[in-house]
């Protein structure tokens, strides 16, 4: 479950526990489709952000804030009355102690989604029985409940990658099963990114991936003497992915991810960090930001 930094705000303030996790911002694009079909869908936005928002997708009393987060939907196409495909990008944010800023933890786009709506119809929760709609949003909201839950304890996201994974499997057996369900090789493929949280290869990532944002970032502003404790949890991380021979970011969906969306918070949780080094072993793990970590080596 959930933990705060210091348990005690959580004693004093009963109001921090809540039984539901997500506090989900929902926007929807159908400039793509015709009239007809995105007349159905005039309330589908706000349907789905009732059901992401009202849903308890754990079993656990959820403790402390809801996860703020964020699903982009473009609907790309319509037929068959009720049938659409679409895109989304789908974002979560988790608090860092004692800053007024947060911290990006997920930045996915999923270009594989395909499912049946009619206007009105009842969002029911249901992990066993696959749902073309509904099942697609329970994956993403177990998936950021689960990256929230490994940086506040070790492992924690487990049971929720459990789930999000026997979802992946049903959706695989099921009419949708060509729609991003099945495992295959892509720029990105939800299978691949869920079933990669729990391979053996990848858990001492996540043990890193728990010290790096509860004893890194959780300590940067509370003092010189924590924030060198803070960053060495940081650099510790890095270190590790680069020592792993078993590992490759570009082949790892959830590594590239990390990247993806920590590249610049590592950038100024570490721009005065004092062994540039570590910047050389960026160049190497993330040649995407290039230009940032040689700006801050100074060749």
């Amino acid at each position: 479950m959930k933990k705060y930094f210091f348990i005690v705000l959580v004693i004093m303030n009963t109001s921090l526990v809540f039984s539901q996790e997500l506090n989900a911002r929902v926007s929807v694009n159908t400039d793509q489709i015709p009239t007809k079909y995105k007349e159905k869908l005039v309330n589908f936005q706000r349907e789905v952000e009732a059901y992401l928002n009202t849903t308890k997708f754990t079993s656990e009393n959820w403790e402390g804030e809801k996860i703020n987060c964020t699903f982009d939907i473009f609907i790309t196409s319509a037929g068959n009355e009720i049938s659409y495909a679409g895109q989304i990008v789908v974002t979560s944010n988790r608090p860092v102690y004692k800053s007024s800023v947060s911290s990006l933890m997920l930045k996915l786009m999923d270009k594989e989604w395909k499912f049946d709506y009619e206007p009105n119809q009842p969002f029911i929760f249901d992990l066993y029985n696959f749902n073309g709609l509904t099942s697609f949003l329970d994956f993403y909201a177990l998936l950021i409940i689960g990256v929230d839950a490994d940086s506040f304890e070790p492992f924690g996201g487990n049971p929720y990658f459990s789930k999000a994974i026997e979802l992946a499997v049903l959706g695989s057996n099921s009419a949708y099963s060509a729609s991003g369900w099945q495992i295959r090789s892509s720029s990105y493929n939800r299978r691949v990114f869920v079933n990669e949280y729990m391979e053996t290869k990848l858990q001492q990532f996540r043990d890193d991936f728990y010290n790096y944002h509860y004893n890194g970032l959780d300590l940067l502003n509370s003092g010189e003497k924590y924030k060198l404790q803070g960053q060495a949890q940081i650099v510790k991380l890095i270190e590790n992915i680069s020592k792993n021979q078993s590992l490759s970011v570009s082949g790892n969906s959830v590594l590239r991810t990390f990247f993806e969306t920590k590249a610049g918070e590592i950038i100024n949780s570490l721009s005065d960090y004092p062994d540039k080094n570590i910047f050389r072993l960026l160049l190497k793990l993330d040649p995407s930001n290039t230009d940032k970590y040689i700006k801050l080596i100074g060749e």
